[in-house]
Order: structure tokens, then sequence, then C-alpha cells
């Protein structure tokens, strides 16, 4: 019994020294968000279950149970059809985003000349094109492509894809330039992931006469499907929490109307996070399944 003490000891001190740098990472969020976060968090949660009212000497709450709840789903088809559409796009435009970033990060990869400017031209979206700055550019007109009225590509996507998927087709084809935009951070946990393959690995490959070719679809894709998971995790929560998202501007809409109220846009919101929440879960199953597999 004292040996099995002293191995499930050293199996904890062992694990606490390999994830402890980790966990030191990660201590400025989670202080970040025990301070600033949580509780705003839990009181969305609680008045989801209330209807909220204001009065002159503050606000009152009337518990309703998951009266908000039923609404959202049994009343709203607003919410239900703006959902679906959104998640149409993101699961068209997360595809592209992902090949894109993989495809760019393998040429940034190579040794050449000026390679560290051209990775740096690819991430400097990320700084400039977030938040307000992209709302403002989208407002200009910047971020949309004029070749899909001027050539009437309306009427083709319709025939090709089928009506019911040519609206999230056509509202990926203008936003194109977000693939650009949104590639930056995918792209550099691409490089680094190209950086823990050993290179004598490509070496012993190419001496029992193995083509580029082959050492890719043996060697680096399948060393490359962590990070392959990583961002498309990435990519999901980046997409859903995109400044245009519909499902944002609806709660952010419904906060402010009398009939619905800070108790609805809540329950509206943690209906939205629960389904992001199931599929972010579902992406992290696959990615883990596809590393035990490999």
């Amino acid at each position: 019994m004292a040996a099995t003490g002293t191995s499930r000891r050293g199996r904890s001190l062992y694990r606490w020294k390999e994830y402890s740098v980790g966990y030191m990472f990660l201590l400025p969020w989670t202080i970040g968000f025990a301070v600033f976060m949580a509780f705003p968090i839990g009181w969305s949660l609680f008045i989801s279950f209330h209807t909220v009212a204001f009065k002159a000497e503050g606000m009152e709450y009337t518990f309703v149970g998951i009266e908000n709840y039923r609404r959202v789903l049994a009343e709203d088809s607003e919410y239900s059809v703006k959902l679906l559409l959104y998640f149409q796009e993101v699961v068209i435009m997360i595809p592209l985003i992902i090949l894109f970033s993989f495809l760019v990060s393998i040429l940034l990869n190579q040794r050449f000349r000026g390679r560290m400017l051209f990775r740096a031209l690819f991430f400097l979206p990320v700084i400039f094109a977030t938040g307000q700055v992209l709302m403002e550019l989208f407002r200009q007109g910047q971020g949309d492509l004029p070749f899909i009225s001027q050539y009437g590509l309306e009427e083709i996507v319709a025939s090709a894809v089928g009506v019911q998927f040519a609206a999230p087709v056509l509202g990926v084809l203008s936003k194109a330039v977000i693939i650009l935009w949104y590639s930056g951070v995918q792209i550099l946990i691409f490089i680094a992931g190209f950086q823990t393959i050993p290179g004598s690995i490509y070496e012993a490959i190419r001496i029992d006469g193995a083509s580029p070719w082959e050492s890719f679809w043996k060697i680096t894709l399948p060393a490359m499907k962590p990070f392959i998971g990583l961002c498309t995790l990435y990519t999901f929560v980046d997409m859903f929490t995109f400044p245009f998202n519909p499902i944002m501007e609806l709660v952010s809409k419904h906060m402010f109307l009398q009939k619905t109220g800070y108790g609805y846009s809540s329950a509206m919101a943690w209906l939205y996070f629960a389904v992001v929440l199931v599929m972010m879960l579902t992406v992290i199953w696959f990615t883990s399944r596809s590393r035990k597999s490999g």
C-alpha cells in the first residue's frame, strides 16, 4: 500500500512538473476571468430565468423559470432561421480558412529570402482588422468583393448548389476577404507545428526513396493533425464571435425591447452558447479520436 501511494505521488509530481508551465501561462487569463468575467456571466445566467423590469427604485426581477428559453425555441422563428443560416455559412467558411492557412504556412515554412517579412504581412490583418476597425472597413465597403453582382453569380450559385444553400454560399463569397484577414493566427500555429517535425525523419524517408508527395501524406499530414484540430477549434470560436454575427446582433436588439428585455436576450445568448459548446466538444472529440487512431 505504501508503495502504491508513493507511486501515485510520483506520478502526480511528474504531471505537475510537466504541465506547470502551461498552468503558469493560463494564470493571467484565469485571474482576469475571475475578476472581470465570472460575475457578469453568472449574473446573465441568473436573469435568463427572470423577467427584468425597470422601476423608479431600481430593477425588478420576476422569476419565470424556463419560460424565456421556451419562448426563444417555440415562438421566435427569426432566431432559429438566423442561427441555421449562419451555421451553414460558418461550416463552409471554416474549411476554407483552414485550407488556405495550411497551404500558406507550407509556403512560408520553406527557406527563402525575406520569409520573415511575408510572415509578418500575413499576420498584420490580425492586428489591424479586428473589432471596431473591421466593422468600419465593412461599413466603407472594403470587405465585400464586387464581382458577385458584376458577373451575376447569384443565379449560377443557386443553380449549382440549390436555392436552400445559395444564401450561405453567397455569404461566404461576399466575405472572401475574411479568409485572408482571419488566417494569420492559424498560419503561425501551422508554422510552429511544422517546426516540431524532426528533419531527420524527412532525411530517412528520402533515403528510402519516398517522393515529397509521399512524405507529405505519410509524415507531414499525420504529424499536423493536432494542430489542424487546434486551428479548427480556434477558427470555430473566432467565427461564432464575429463582429457581424447575426445572432449577437439579434441578442443586442432584444435586450432593449420592452416586450423581451434582459431576461429574454440572456436566454437567447445562453442557448447560442450551448449550441457553440456542443459543436466545440464535437471538434475536440474528433481531434482526440484522430490522434489516437494515428
